[in-house]
């Protein structure tokens, strides 16, 4: 077999293939048993029909095309592993250019490829974070957090105010019409939490027990999501919550100390060590935004399309795909479609950039992904989604994601050795050592995996998933069946 690579653009090649008929004999040799397991001929047993009575039957066009359809995906895997430094993004544009009975099969496949990316120094990367400082009244307010956690709930006889506790009924009508799906009856509800009903604290607040209000609203589910619509709350009771006194009692109470002291000075530890893992995230994310910066990145096409597919995908997934429906909610949020798209266009490019650059990376530092790193990863997934791991795994091998995953280990730890590198320090100008919670940066440590997984990119206005679903990913694909003429 001969091939040549002609490069067509920075992200993306021709493979010129021809394959002399000699090397297809075990293509022939499948092809007549495929077919003749598919024929019905009278005096021959299935599968055992001769390749002559084949062809005689049949012709020669249909063994052809089943030889071709079947030795180009091979040929092109050949062609791809034979050229060197080329990895391939997405499906091959494959076209068949020459099939020469006895002689030779020619075809050519485009596709789009990891461009040559020329990364900076890591150690030339230098980000800035913000200072640590837990002040008093971060303290208090976590002291306060832990209070409400043994509050009590007691009755009283005022209007609801914010942060109260309220029963209440809810009837909603559309043009006069009651909707059933929206009526409900003692639903307690904290005012002043939100993510109910627009319009709900509002109407609520200065209401005492036994009063109602009727305020307009837009429903955001069911039959009727989307329309205007009056809803009518009832106040039954209201509540308010009691703190316990902050004292050595309540330190003995909530927690293995005996002394509020003793609590609080252990708050503030505890907030410290949040505030040094929101320093960390921080620091990925400057590094992360330097390291993509400082690189030239040619982005492909198809990729770039897919992403932004998937994106629109998911976000008129919402509307069951509606898009009168869609424009009304951008219209809502005071967006157009265009400027919807040119903004999903531009998140797109971004987290393509992001990827290849991370990729790049990964390839010059040698990553390697060990089955524990993969294996913690998929088990954290599987508990986001609240699956058995084994559910998961089976889900995730057949929408084929076992190696976007394995991809998102391998850019994290990538990306932990670039923060690792990368000087980092505080506002005040004093470095900022996150060696703890890196790990040593040793093959196998599962831990490095954890700490500073790569941010996901930012979804579209769709739900999220129930379930794992396809993601775009920059890693290769089978080519499609194969297009002869």
């Amino acid at each position: 077999m001969k091939s040549t690579v002609e490069r067509l653009s920075p992200t993306r090649v021709r493979i010129n293939v021809e394959v002399p008929f000699d090397e297809l004999k075990p293509d022939f040799d499948r092809a007549y048993k495929k077919i003749a397991e598919q024929v019905r001929v009278p005096g021959f047993r299935p599968g055992k029909v001769p390749a002559r009575i084949i062809e005689a039957r049949l012709g020669r066009g249909v063994v052809l095309e089943e030889v071709v359809n079947g030795a180009v995906p091979a040929k092109y895997s050949e062609a791809v592993s034979a050229a060197d430094a080329l990895t391939p993004l997405g499906r091959p544009d494959i076209e068949v250019t020459e099939i020469a009975d006895g002689d030779k099969l020619a075809f050519t496949a485009e596709v789009d490829v990891r461009p040559e990316i020329t990364l900076p120094a890591l150690d030339s990367l230098a980000v800035s974070v913000d200072d640590i400082e837990v002040t008093d009244e971060d303290v208090t307010e976590g002291l306060d957090n832990l209070r409400a956690r043994f509050g009590t709930l007691t009755g009283v006889d005022r209007p609801a105010a914010t942060d109260d506790f309220v029963q209440i009924d809810l009837a909603a009508a559309v043009d006069g019409k009651p909707v059933e799906e929206a009526t409900t009856s003692g639903y307690s509800y904290q005012v002043g939490q939100g993510g109910l009903i627009d319009g709900i604290d509002e109407a609520i607040t200065g209401l005492s027990a036994g009063e109602s209000a009727t305020f307009p609203t837009t429903l955001v589910a069911g039959e009727y999501a989307d329309q205007a619509a009056d809803v009518t709350v009832t106040v039954t009771a209201v509540k308010e919550r009691q703190l316990p006194d902050a004292d050595d009692e309540f330190a003995q109470l909530a927690s293995e100390f005996d002394t509020l002291d003793e609590l609080t000075d252990d708050l503030r530890t505890r907030l410290g060590q949040a505030k040094r893992m929101e320093q960390a995230t921080q620091a990925r994310d400057r590094v992360l935004e330097a390291l993509v910066e400082a690189a030239d990145v040619p982005l492909p096409e198809s990729v770039v399309a897919t992403e932004v597919e998937s994106r629109t995908h998911d976000a008129v997934h919402t509307f069951d795909h509606d898009e009168e429906r869609f424009a009304e909610f951008l219209a809502g949020q005071g967006q157009t479609r265009e400027e919807f798209d040119a903004s999903t266009l531009a998140e797109a490019e971004q987290s393509v950039r992001t990827r290849l650059v991370l990729d790049a990376l990964a390839d010059s530092q040698q990553v390697q992904v060990s089955d524990a790193e993969l294996t913690e990863r998929i088990i954290m997934q599987a508990q986001q989604y609240r699956m058995p791991p084994e559910e998961f795994v089976r889900r995730i091998q057949e929408a084929g994601q076992l190696g976007a995953i394995y991809a998102d280990v391998r850019r994290t730890k990538a990306l932990i050795a670039a923060v690792r590198a990368a000087t980092v320090t505080n506002a005040s100008g004093d470095p900022v050592d996150l060696s703890d919670l890196l790990g040593d940066g040793s093959e196998g440590a599962a831990d490095d995996v954890d700490v500073l997984e790569v941010p996901a990119p930012e979804d579209g206005d769709g739900d999220a998933a129930d379930e794992p679903e396809s993601t775009v990913d920059t890693a290769a694909t089978e080519p499609e069946p194969t297009r002869t003429g």
